[in-house]
């Protein structure tokens, strides 16, 4: 059982244990908002299991940054080849280094794009003037990431969907 953790503003911001929720519900760090039918019992007390919660204060901004993975990097690029512009599940992607590493590429946020590997295979160790490909969008480091569901099964808890949805408005 997995709990929704929701930022002060109402975004997906993780998914928790129901055990750290209960901590955060009793250091009164957060609201409840729904609840699965299974009840949690102590000797002393039983509460509905959390399915969503809400902090009660905003998250300060991360000091260090949106982490680079290769999730990230397809998040950023919205799961789209950057040079032939499609869109793909992640095991039809790779990295591409727009400068080549032969030529003193690095690995980071400035220098990767999501590509598909028929065009990574196309486009080779060679730069972007020597195979004639660039990439849609330039690589940049994003000052943040849309919330992506986990992967559970291809199925969410019915709790959690109008807050993943992104289809509301809180008034």
């Amino acid at each position: 059982m997995r709990t929704l953790l929701l930022s002060a503003h109402y975004f997906p911001h993780k998914i928790l244990r129901w055990q750290d929720a209960v901590t955060m519900i009793y250091k009164e760090t957060v609201d409840v908002l729904v609840e699965y039918d299974e009840k949690i019992s102590s000797p002393s007390v039983t509460i509905g299991a959390p399915a969503v919660i809400r902090l009660r204060k905003s998250i300060g901004r991360m000091k260090t940054g949106i982490k680079f993975s290769r999730v990230n990097v397809y998040t950023r690029d919205s799961y789209t080849c950057q040079y032939c512009q499609k869109r793909f599940s992640p095991n039809k992607l790779s990295f591409d280094h727009v400068s080549p590493r032969m030529a003193g590429g690095k690995t980071d946020w400035f220098n990767i794009v999501t590509a598909c590997k028929s065009c990574n295979l196309l486009k080779g160790s060679r730069t972007c003037d020597e195979s004639g490909m660039w990439p849609h969008n330039y690589p940049t480091r994003p000052k943040s990431l849309p919330f992506s569901p986990p992967k559970l099964g291809d199925k969410l808890p019915e709790e959690w969907a109008w807050y993943c949805s992104g289809q509301y408005e809180v008034v």
